[in-house]
């Protein structure tokens, strides 16, 4: 789970096994915070999500990764 304090950018993970992973990423109470993301996340047609930009709102996202990439999913806004 990450708490956004500003803008940010999620780099490649180290040491990527074959398997699931989720992650949480909640706005902080300013919200309008946005992310970027490494290569190795790869999105259904290759286009990245938006996060939900209001303060304090939560966007989960899961990923499968293939020992090389995460295949990421997305669900937006969940409450």
């Amino acid at each position: 789970t990450i708490t956004l304090g500003g803008n940010r950018h999620i780099d490649a993970p180290t040491n990527l096994k074959v398997g699931t992973l989720i992650l949480n990423i909640i706005q902080d109470g300013t919200g309008g915070r946005t992310l970027t993301w490494d290569t190795v996340f790869k999105w259904p047609a290759g286009v990245p999500p938006v996060l939900t930009s209001t303060g304090s709102r939560k966007d989960i996202f899961s990923f499968i990764c293939d020992g090389t990439y995460l295949y990421g999913l997305f669900l937006p806004d969940v409450r």
